[in-house]
C-alpha cells in the first residue's frame, strides 16, 4: 500500500466515474417489455404535448457543423467519446422498453456540433455532458465552461476554429464548481498562459476549494453509487444507457484543472472582458455551492449556468451528496428573472439547447423558480402534518397545471419522488419519527426474519412471481430484495429480481433512474464487472487538494478496530508552503490542528506539499522519497509505518444490489 495515495474514486469529483467503465466486459443485452410494461409506456403519448416540436427545432437552431469526427480518442488511444453510439436512437417512435418522454430527452441530447446562437455567441453541444460556449471578444475569444475532459474540450475548439477566425483564448469562465464544467481546460489553454496572467481564469467565489472538496471524504461509495445513476456500465441500446437526462453521458478523457487567476466574489460584479461587456450574477448555494449566472448586455444573453435547464435538476443526486437548498435556489431565480428578464432576449445554459424570445425565458425562470419553491414547501407542508418521507412521494406525484406539462419540468434527471425526499433529509434529517425507525434490524438479519416468517424461499417466489405477472414490479423488486439478501446465491431471487428492476427501468421517464434499475439488474444476472483502478487519478486535481483535505481523508481511512489501543502524535512540517500540524492518534480518532506542533512528538515528518502531492498521485513511493531525501522522519519512523498499516484502502466495486462485505 502507498501511503497517502489518494485513489481517484476518493480523490475526484464524482464525474470522474466515466473512467470506471471497462469497456472490454461483455453485457448482455436486456429482456423484452413485459406486456404491462409496453402498456404503461403507450399510456404516456397521451399524457404529455408530444405533438409540440419546440424543442427540436431550438436544439437544432444555428447549426453550424458536426464534428469532425464521431469518435474521439485519447494519447493513448482509448476511446474519449463515441458519437456513434447512440444511433439507435434515430428512430422518433420509442420502443416498448423505453418511456416515450425519456425517449424524446434522448433524442433531443443527440443535437451535437457547433452551433451559432446568436451575433459573437456560439456553442459546442454533444460532445460531453455538458456545453462549452464560446463568445467572440474583439480580439480573442471568451471560453465558458471548458466542458469535462482536455480531448473534448480541444475537439470542440478545433470544430469552432474550422469554421471561425482562429483568435487566441483571451479568458476562461468556469460558471461554477461541478467537473464537467472546468475538467476540459488544458485542452483550450496551457497553465502557463494563465499563471503569467496572459489569459484570464475567472471563477466564482469558492470555486476552488469546492471543485476539489466535494465527494472526497465519501468519493469511494459516491463514485460507485454513480455507476448505477449514469449507467457507465451499461451498454448504449434500446435495453440499456439511452441517456443521462443533462446529455448523453460522461466522456472518458483527461480531467484537468487550471486555478482561477480572478475571482467574483461581490453578488453583482461587471467586467469588460476583451470588448464584452459581462455582469456576474453570484448565485451560491444553488445547483452547486459556488455558482454564477453570466449576462451580456450588449448581446443580451443571459447565461444561467446550470441553475435551470431542460428538465428537472436534482435536489439530491443519486449518487449522494449534500442536500441542495430548494428554496435559495428558487430565490435565486426569481431574482435572475427580475433583474434580466425584461432586457435578456436568448438564454443559454451549460447543459442542453438555448431559449429564444422573453417570453419563453420569462416563462422558463419562472415556471423552474416555481417548481424548486412547490417541491420545498409542500414536501415541508406533508412533514409537518405527519407525513413521512415515502408518504409524501406517494402523495407528491406530480407538479400542477401547466407546470406537468412542461418538457423542462420533467423528471429526466432530477424527479419529484426522489426530491421531495431530499427535502425532507434537509430539514428533519433520516429519521421519520416512528419508534420502529430509530433502530430496526440491519438489512441482512431482517431479510432473513422475513423470508422465515413469509413461509421460506419457495413460497415467497411463488407470490412473488404471480405479482410479476401481474405487472406489480414495485412490489416483487421491494419484497424479492428480502430474500436475494437473505439468500445472495438464491439464483432463482436473483433472476426475478433482476426481471422486476429492468422493468422498472423500461418504465422509467427518470434516466437516472433507468440508469440505476438496469444496472442492478445487469450485476444480479452477471456480477459486478471488474473495473479498473489505474488511469483514474488527475493529477491537477491531487495537487489542487490542500493539507487538511489530505489528512481528512486518513482521518476516514483510519480503521477503528486496528488503531484501538494504540497512540502516537505525529508533526508534520512543510518546508515550501510554511504550513506545520500536529497530529494526534487516540481513542481510535486520527485528529490534527493546524498551525501547531507537539511539544515531544512520536514522528515528526518534514516535506514539500509537492513531494506530498509527487506521492498521492503515485509518482513517487513513500520510500523512495524517505531514500532521496524529499521527505525526512526524526524519531521512531517504525511508528509513523505503523499508522499506515492502520488505514483501509477502499474497493470500488462494493456490493450494492447484493449485502455488503462482512454480513
Amino acid at each position: 500500500m502507498i501511503p497517502f495515495r489518494l485513489t481517484a474514486t476518493a480523490a475526484l469529483s464524482i464525474a470522474l466515474v466515466a473512467l470506471f467503465a471497462n469497456p472490454n466486459v461483455a453485457v448482455a443485452e436486456g429482456r423484452p417489455a413485459e406486456p404491462a410494461t409496453a402498456e404503461s409506456n403507450r399510456a404516456w403519448l397521451g399524457r404529455l404535448p408530444f405533438a409540440d416540436m419546440q424543442a427540436f427545432e431550438d436544439a437544432q437552431r444555428g447549426f453550424i457543423a458536426a464534428p469532425a469526427s464521431p469518435v474521439l480518442t485519447a494519447a493513448d488511444g482509448r476511446t474519449v467519446w463515441d458519437g456513434r453510439a447512440y444511433g439507435f436512437e434515430s428512430n422518433a417512435e420509442a420502443p416498448p422498453t423505453v418511456n416515450p418522454s425519456l425517449w424524446r430527452q434522448a433524442r433531443l441530447n443527440n443535437a451535437a456540433g457547433l452551433f451559432k446562437v446568436t451575433e459573437r455567441v456560439f456553442q459546442i453541444r454533444g460532445m460531453d455532458l455538458a456545453n462549452m460556449t464560446i463568445v467572440e471578444g474583439d480580439s480573442g475569444l471568451i471560453v465558458i465552461d471548458p466542458l469535462l475532459s482536455a480531448e473534448t474540450a480541444r475537439a470542440g475548439l478545433d470544430l469552432y476554429y474550422s469554421h471561425r477566425p482562429r483568435k487566441p483564448v483571451a479568458a476562461v469562465i468556469y460558471t461554477h464548481s461541478h467537473v464537467d464544467h472546468f475538467g476540459g481546460v488544458k485542452g483550450v489553454i496551457d497553465a502557463a498562459d494563465a499563471a503569467s496572467g496572459k489569459v484570464k481564469v475567472i471563477a466564482p467565489s469558492g470555486f476552488l476549494e469546492e471543485a476539489v472538496s466535494e465527494n472526497v471524504l465519501a468519493g469511494n461509495a459516491m463514485s460507485r453509487r454513480a455507476q448505477y445513476m449514469y449507467g457507465s456500465l451499461l451498454p448504449k441500446s434500446a435495453t440499456g444507457q439511452v441517456d443521462a437526462g443533462l446529455g448523453k453521458g460522461l466522456s472518458r478523457g483527461t480531467i484537468t484543472l487550471i486555478a482561477p487567476n480572478d475571482t467574483i466574489a461581490e453578488p453583482i460584479e461587471r467586467r469588460r472582458i476583451d470588448g464584452i461587456d459581462i455582469e456576474f450574477q453570484l448565485t451560491p448555494g444553488t445547483e452547486a455551492p459556488s455558482e454564477m449566472n453570466l449576462y451580456l448586455p450588449q448581446l443580451r444573453v443571459l447565461n444561467i449556468a446550470e441553475n435551470a435547464v431542460h428538465t428537472q435538476h436534482n435536489l439530491l443526486t443519486l449518487r449522494g451528496a449534500k442536500v441542495r437548498d430548494a428554496k435559495t435556489w428558487s430565490s435565486y431565480l426569481g431574482q435572475t428573472l427580475l433583474r434580466y428578464g425584461r432586457d435578456a432576449e436568448i438564454l443559454v445554459g451549460q447543459h442542453h439547447w438555448p431559449t429564444w424570445g422573453k417570453e419563453k425565458i420569462a416563462s422558463l425562470l419562472g415556471d423552474q423558480r416555481d417548481m424548486y419553491a412547490y417541491l420545498n414547501d409542500q414536501a415541508l407542508r406533508l412533514a409537518n402534518q405527519g407525513y413521512t418521507p415515502m408518504d409524501i412521494a406517494e402523495r407528491l406525484q406530480k407538479l400542477p397545471e401547466p407546470l406537468a406539462s412542461r418538457w423542462y419540468a420533467r423528471d429526466y434527471y432530477g424527479s419529484i419522488s426522489h426530491n421531495v425526499r431530499a427535502v425532507y433529509q434537509r430539514y428533519l434529517g433520516f429519521y421519520d419519527g416512528n419508534p420502529a425507525s430509530l433502530n430496526p434490524l440491519p438489512p441482512v438479519q431482517s431479510a432473513r426474519k422475513t423470508i422465515e416468517w413469509m413461509g421460506g424461499p419457495d413460497a415467497v417466489l411463488e407470490k412473488a412471481r404471480a405479482s410479476y405477472r401481474q405487472g406489480d414490479y414495485r412490489w416483487v423488486a421491494q419484497v424479492v430484495n428480502q430474500l436475494v439478501f437473505a439468500d445472495p446465491d438464491n439464483k432463482a431471487a436473483r433472476e426475478l429480481q433482476a426481471d422486476a428492476l429492468e422493468q422498472l427501468g423500461y418504465q422509467s421517464e427518470n434516466s437516472t433512474w433507468r440508469n440505476a434499475y438496469l444496472t442492478g439488474a445487469q450485476e444480479l444476472r452477471k456480477g459486478i464487472a471488474p473495473i479498473p483502478r489505474q488511469s483514474t487519478a488527475s493529477a491537477d486535481m491531487v495537487r489542487a487538494m490542500s493539507v487538511p483535505m489530505y489528512f481528512d481523508y486518513l482521518s476516514v481511512r483510519l480503521n477503528a478496530d486496528k488503531a484501538a489501543g494504540k497512540s502516537m502524535t505525529v508533526n508534520w512540517v512543510f518546508t515550501d508552503i510554511g504550513e506545520k500540524y500536529a497530529m494526534t492518534l487516540s481513542n481510535a480518532a486520527l485528529t490534527f490542528l493546524p498551525g501547531a506542533l507537539h511539544d515531544k512528538p512520536t514522528v515528526t515528518v518534514t516535506l514539500t506539499k509537492a513531494a506530498l502531492d509527487d506521492i498521492g498521485t503515485a509518482r513517487q513511493s513513500l520510500g523512495d522519497a524517505l531514500k532521496q531525501g524529499t521527505v525526512k522522519v526524526a524519531g521512531d519512523g517504525a511508528a509513523l509505518g505503523s499508522l499506515f498499516t492502520m488505514l483501509d484502502t477502499f474497493s470500488p466495486n462494493f456490493a450494492v444490489v447484493t449485502p455488503a462485505g462482512g454480513f
